[in-house]
C-alpha cells in the first residue's frame, strides 16, 4: 500500500498531524520508534499540563491518551516498536526504512521525532550512577510510590518545578537548585513558592551516601557542606538529545543541529514536511500546543502537496 502520508513520530505532534492528515481523509500511516507518547510519556507521564487549551490541568499521560484515542477513532494506522532508519526517493513515491527491515511507501512523510533518541542528564557526583535505580532516578514515580518517602527534586526549570509539586501533595519534598533563581514560567515558581515545598538555592551535589539505597545527600553551598536526608532523589536537569539519523535523511539542519523548515513546515527534501521539538527557525518556541499547531501545517501542506486540489 501506497499511503498520502508517513508520519514519524507518534507524541502529540505526530499524533496531532495523524489527526489533521485524517481530517482530509488522506490515508495516514504513523511510525513511532517506542511506545505511543514520545518524550511526554517517557520522561513526565505524571507532570500536570497547565497551559494546553481546554484543560485547567491535564496528566502528561491522559493527554497522550486523549490524542492517541482520536487518532485510532479517525483511523489512523499507528505502529509501535519501528525506529525509522532511513528516508529514500522512489519512483514518485517516498520510501521509509524501519530497523524491522520493514518498508513503507508514501506520497509524502511528516518527521515528527520530538528530540530523537535522548537519555536523561546526570549531574556527574559521586555515587549517582551507583545509587541509581535504588533511589536514585531521572522520572518521578507514580503520586502512590512517594507516600512516606523524603523526596529531593534536583532542576530549576518549569518539568522539575512541576514534578515537586506532585510529590509535594503527598509527601515532605525538597528542591535544589545550582542558581540562586529559577528558570521557569513565573506562574510555576508563583504555586513553588506558596507550597510547602522545601527551596535550597546556588547549591551543588557533592554526593550521594548510602549502601544498598539511598540515605542521604550532600550538598555545598556558599562554600559550606550540608548533609541532608533522602529517600528518592529525582534529577531533572535536561537530556541529551542524539538527533544524528536526520543528517542520514539527508534534511538541512540548523546551527543547533534541528531541522530547518520554512513558514510551512517544508524540509529542503522534495515531499518531506517537519514539526515539533525536531524543528527550527527564527522564533521558535518549544510547546506543546505550538508543537500541535505545526502539525496541522505541516499536514495541510502535505495535503496539497499529495491531492493538489484546484485552489492551493
Amino acid at each position: 500500500m501506497v499511503y498520502d502520508v508517513i508520519v514519524i513520530g507518534a507524541g502529540p505532534a505526530g499524533l496531532t498531524a495523524g489527526i489533521y492528515a485524517r481530517s482530509k481523509m488522506m490515508s495516514t500511516l504513523v511510525l513511532e520508534s517506542g511506545t505511543v507518547g514520545g518524550q511526554l510519556v517517557a520522561l513526565y507521564p505524571e507532570k500536570g499540563i497547565h497551559n494546553y487549551p481546554g484543560f485547567e490541568t491535564v496528566q502528561a499521560r491522559k493527554l497522550s491518551d486523549k490524542l492517541y484515542a482520536q487518532a485510532e477513532s479517525m483511523e489512523c494506522d499507528i505502529r509501535e516498536n519501528q525506529k525509522v532508519v532511513d528516508i529514500v526517493d522512489g519512483d514518485q513515491k517516498i520510501i521509509v526504512k524501519t530497523t524491522q527491515d520493514s518498508e513503507y511507501e508514501g506520497m509524502s512523510v511528516i518527521v515528527a521525532i520530538g528530540m530523537g533518541e535522548f537519555t536523561p542528564r546526570k549531574l556527574g557526583a559521586p555515587g549517582e550512577n551507583e545509587l541509581e535505580g535504588k533511589g536514585i532516578d531521572y522520572i518521578l514515580p507514580v503520586k502512590e510510590d512517594l507516600v512516606g518517602k523524603k523526596v529531593v527534586m534536583f532542576g530549576g526549570g518549569n518539568s522539575a518545578i512541576e514534578m515537586a509539586l506532585i510529590a509535594d501533595q503527598v509527601t515532605d519534598t525538597t528542591i535544589v537548585h545550582r542558581r540562586p533563581e529559577f528558570r521557569a514560567d513565573e506562574m510555576n515558581v508563583k504555586n513553588l513558592n506558596e507550597s510547602n515545598i522545601r527551596k535550597i538555592m546556588n547549591a551543588n551535589v557533592k554526593s550521594f551516601n548510602g549502601t544498598d539505597h539511598l540515605e542521604s545527600i550532600t550538598l555545598e553551598q556558599d562554600g559550606k557542606e550540608m548533609t541532608i536526608e533522602a529517600d528518592l532523589a529525582v534529577i531533572n536537569i535536561g537530556i541529551t538529545a542524539n538527533l544524528e539519523i536526520l543528517k542520514k535523511w539527508g534534511l538541512e539542519l540548523t546551527e543547533n543541529g534541528l531541522i530547518k523548515v520554512g513558514i510551512d513546515m517544508s524540509t529542503n527534501r522534495h515531499g518531506v514536511f517537519a514539526c515539533g521539538d525536531v524543528v527550527d527557525y527564527p522564533g521558535k518556541y518549544k510547546q506543546i500546543i505550538t508543537g500541535c499547531g505545526e502539525a496541522a501545517t505541516a499536514c495541510l501542506m502535505a495535503y496539497k502537496f499529495v491531492k493538489k486540489p484546484y485552489w492551493a
